[in-house]
């Protein structure tokens, strides 16, 4: 769409008959929605008994200390391989919804960290180029992204068989975008309750949901974010 001739104009007693109508296809949508989460909560738990070690700016961390004193732990799996200079530019698109939402997150007792492959020093310094303050470790040292379908072996990006998204597909690259939610009981027994990948993490990039509003949405045709930069590489030539 470039101009209103490519799209139908109407009176305005007409676009509120339209709008109204679709009103109620929203509403449907929302209370859809709502039973999907009821459903995703509900989900049975599977109980985590592999000793993790992370890597973050307190040294080294085990998963029960992530949750930062908190019942629930949301962990981004961000692609950052530990060959790699910079972070990934897509993952970097989600990872700049993160600051803000932190403290209200805190204050319903989840603790949001994101969790990559490469040595902390490459996470600290992407992240302090990128602005960012949210917690951000290593597993490089444990199988903890390869447990959670999030990394691949060599092999199996070779093979281009390898199960993500709870399916055997072609990964594409030994790490890929993920979302995986744990639980902490007070006798310090950890579950991991839900876990999701591609576009089932959409929801937690805030961006998307203002362009799914606008005229043109998201203006991929079908690409997915083949547009996205690094934030402080818009208005510059990409390297």
């Amino acid at each position: 769409m470039s101009s209103p001739r490519d799209h139908p104009v109407v009176s305005h007693a007409e676009w509120t008959a339209a709008r109204t109508q679709l009103l109620d296809a929203e509403k449907a949508f929302t209370r859809a929605r709502d039973e999907l989460t009821r459903r995703q909560r509900a989900l049975p738990w599977e109980l985590i008994e592999t000793p993790y070690v992370f890597v973050g700016e307190r040294g080294e961390e085990s998963l029960a200390d992530l949750f930062a004193g908190r019942s629930q732990l949301v962990v981004y799996h961000f692609m950052f391989p530990p060959e790699a200079s910079v972070g990934c530019p897509i993952c970097s698109f989600w990872a700049d919804n993160f600051n803000p939402v932190v403290p209200h997150l805190a204050q319903r007792d989840v603790t949001l960290i994101a969790v990559s492959r490469a040595p902390y020093a490459k996470l600290a310094a992407y992240r302090a180029r990128m602005g960012w303050t949210f917690t951000w470790v290593s597993s490089g040292d444990s199988t903890f992204n390869y447990d959670l379908q999030a990394s691949f072996t060599e092999d199996e990006v070779a093979s281009k068989r390898a199960l993500y998204n709870f399916r055997v597909q072609d990964p594409g690259e030994t790490d890929r975008e993920g979302v995986s939610v744990f639980f902490r009981s007070d006798d310090g027994l950890i579950h991991h309750t839900y876990s999701s990948y591609a576009r089932g993490i959409d929801l937690l990039n805030t961006a998307y949901n203002y362009l799914d509003l606008v005229p043109k949405g998201r203006d991929e045709a079908g690409r997915g974010p083949f547009w996205v930069l690094r934030h402080d590489e818009y208005g510059r030539p990409h390297q």
